[in-house]
């Protein structure tokens, strides 16, 4: 089972960056997928999940109206289009999957970093 992230960067706050997730090794099509989000010095935060047929998605309210979520055209693919970035949104981004229990999860990918400069 693999699960990686990529798309991370550095952007001056009011851009965007798109994250992209894939996940390898189970029928992750089937699978619930999130994003997390840590930034340094504090716990790992849920910032949004997608159900298995990306039609049901949630938000943390930090991030409603800048984030989207969304699947691939192969459902093992994940996105995270980050829209209007602020500094506060700087952290390492990890993508999971394989819901255990309530925005818990069995698969996490190694993260990846976003920075947004003021």
């Amino acid at each position: 089972v693999q699960v990686a992230e990529s798309g991370g960067g550095l952007v001056q706050a009011g851009g965007s960056l798109r994250l992209s997730c894939v996940a390898t090794g189970l029928p992750f099509s089937d699978f619930d997928m999130a994003w997390f989000r840590q930034a340094p010095g504090k716990e790992r935060d849920f910032v949004a999940d997608i159900n298995r047929s990306g039609t049901i998605s949630d938000y943390a309210d930090s991030v409603k109206g800048r984030f989207t979520i969304s699947r691939g055209g192969v459902k093992n693919m994940v996105y995270l289009q980050m829209n209007s970035l602020k500094p506060e949104d700087t952290a390492v981004y990890y993508c999971a999957t394989g819901l255990t229990g309530v925005r818990r999860y069995a698969y996490w990918g190694q993260g990846t970093q976003v920075t947004v400069s003021s």
